[in-house]
């Protein structure tokens, strides 16, 4: 069983995770291996336990003890749950809990883009997406819209910032992703290695001179990979003079493009197999 500990001191060490430390920190990106993430509501940190997350510990609001995270604390083991009132926990975290419960958790190494791409046949490859909000819609609209994997650039927010993780609903841990090696395998060389993994690849781009997103020719490719770009900017002209296809979205009433999010999720129906 869990150990149940009452919050009485706000600075107890075991609580700078929920209330002191940023993301950048919790993550470790110098020492990946590591790092910490949040996981929030009862939904999504379930899923994350499905996927094989280590719990390190739980925040809860008193009530979800026995009630919504009963579940969680049974699967959980012997890790410190910390629980207090719903007030006092909003005064620690300095904001409302979603459905009143966080999970600190131990990350994963990151899989090789081989890894990911193995048995793929759509893929998405996101190109310096910054906002958690879109990364974690995009990754939400990947995971219902059949692609295999997501394969990110090393400008890209990282998947498992809080914000990500709420918003993509827990899909960050029900679809394979990595972020690319920028030592290794960032510039134009990874469109050489997904290329040299069978797939063709299809720049979404605000451009003239483009193929139409319900083009038979993209249909029938066995495998794709999607490449959408930055918020504002979009994908980089080396990116795009780079790739097999470009496609754009057909608008109307003089609307010049989508928010990257949407986009993504057009393109993931569109070009679905």
């Amino acid at each position: 069983m869990s150990n149940i500990i009452e919050i009485t001191d706000f600075n107890d060490k075991e609580l700078d995770i929920y209330a002191r430390l940023s993301e950048n920190e919790l993550l470790s990106n110098h020492e990946p291996e590591k790092g910490i993430f949040i996981a929030e509501s009862p939904k999504v940190v379930e899923r994350a336990l499905d996927a094989g997350y280590e719990p390190v510990s739980l925040l809860l609001e008193k009530k979800h003890i026995d009630g919504e995270a009963k579940n969680i604390v049974k699967r959980v083991g012997d890790i410190p749950v910390f629980t207090a009132e719903f007030d006092v926990l909003t005064q620690l975290t300095g904001f409302k809990l979603t459905r009143g419960v966080l999970c600190a958790m131990k990350r994963k190494p990151l899989p090789t883009v081989e890894k990911v791409c193995e048995g793929a046949r759509r893929i998405a490859i996101l190109e310096k997406v910054m906002n958690p909000t879109n990364l974690g819609a995009i990754i939400r609209s990947a995971a219902a819209l059949s692609i295999d994997a997501v394969i990110l650039s090393p400008e890209c927010t990282n998947p498992l910032y809080r914000r990500a993780i709420r918003v993509s609903m827990g899909c960050v841990f029900q679809i394979l992703w990595t972020i690319i090696d920028k030592e290794n395998e960032w510039e134009n060389s990874y469109l050489d290695s997904v290329r040299g993994l069978g797939f063709k690849t299809v720049a979404m781009a605000l451009r003239n001179d483009t193929v139409d997103i319900d083009d038979e020719r993209l249909k029938s490719e066995e495998k794709l990979a999607i490449i959408l770009g930055t918020e504002g900017d979009g994908l980089s002209d080396s990116t795009i003079d780079s790739c097999d296809y470009t496609v754009k979205i057909p608008m109307s009433h003089g609307v010049d493009s989508l928010n990257v999010a949407a986009a993504s999720a057009v393109a993931f129906w569109e070009l679905r197999l």
